[in-house]
């Protein structure tokens, strides 16, 4: 019972520094330009404005926020399965 109230705890440790990391992640912006367009991502993956001419394309930023959020998701079960193996209950 111990060792499982260790290893909850661990796992709380875990999210917290992760959470930690996520938000420096989030402070971090990269601007990079391709022909007419500019394109503003923060280093969570996160893409915070995509413009062309110096006009926003908002569809854009949508589309390319669903798309990265999917690919995480499939990636998660993915390291879902593999992950499991380690012994991390509830994984």
């Amino acid at each position: 019972m111990i060792e499982k109230f260790n290893q909850m705890k661990e796992l709380m440790e875990l999210k917290k520094q992760a959470d930690a990391m996520k938000k420096e992640m989030e402070k971090i912006h990269t601007k990079t330009f391709e022909g007419e367009y500019e394109a503003l991502i923060r280093g969570d993956q996160f893409v915070e404005e995509i413009s062309k001419n110096g006009e926003r394309q908002r569809d854009l930023e949508k589309l390319f926020n669903k798309a990265i959020k999917e690919s995480q998701k499939d990636v998660a079960k993915k390291m879902k399965g593999q992950l499991s193996g380690l012994g991390f209950p509830g994984l």
